[in-house]
């Protein structure tokens, strides 16, 4: 299957009451596109990364009432799994996309990675452009803009990252749901080939 690109018909899953009904919706509307998206990127991303990548897709297996608000497929250098690794992500909720350099609380070694970033806080900054958004909680939909961050506040999300366990530390594009570029497969590819590539960097520094 060739990754064709989202529409509102797979933001809309999330309207959908009940989890089984909508479990059942984004296991017909969204996983088969996160596979063929996966598909497409894994290979672009293992270049970048120098070493082998492996797709995940999220199955909300834990969840046994409430339905998930919203659903992501990840990149990452393990088989097993990606949440206690560095990993890149592409995901929905209702209203937008988001496409991230993802390091998230189940992350072990948490404090050193953030140690890291933190010494090398000027190459971080220089990596990530002014139209791209941070956030510090992959539930929240919210994420700050980097044009707006001082060194400050790049120093505070960053220390708070290294201290506070449940805090994490994702940087990457929000995409609106009505946004073309998304229904156009082709040049959604290209657009996420273009922002791992720019977060290779930051990914680079976290795995050392």
């Amino acid at each position: 299957m060739k990754f064709t690109g989202f529409h509102q018909t797979d933001f809309d899953t999330f309207s959908i009451d009940g989890l089984a009904p909508r479990m059942e919706a984004l296991r017909a509307r969204i996983q088969p596109k996160f596979k063929a998206l996966g598909d497409e990127l894994c290979d672009d991303v293992a270049m970048l990364a120098g070493e082998e990548m492996y797709l995940h897709i999220a199955q909300h297996a834990r969840r046994k009432t409430n339905p998930p608000k919203d659903t992501w497929m990840a990149i990452c250098h393990n088989k097993r799994g990606y949440k206690q690794h560095p990993h890149f992500q592409i995901g929905l909720f209702d209203d937008h996309l988001f496409i991230w350099f993802a390091l998230i609380y189940e992350a072990p070694n948490k404090s050193t990675i953030a140690s890291t970033l933190l010494n090398h806080m000027d190459k971080v900054q220089a990596a990530v452009p002014s139209d791209y958004v941070i956030s510090t909680d992959h539930m929240n939909k919210a994420a700050e803009k980097v044009s707006e961050l001082s060194d400050q506040d790049w120093q505070s999300i960053l220390v708070r990252f290294r201290d506070v366990k449940k805090a994490e530390l994702l940087i990457g594009r929000h995409i609106a749901a009505n946004d073309p570029l998304l229904s156009d497969g082709e040049k959604f590819v290209s657009f996420a080939k273009e922002t791992f590539s720019t977060l290779i960097p930051i990914y680079k520094l976290a795995v050392l």
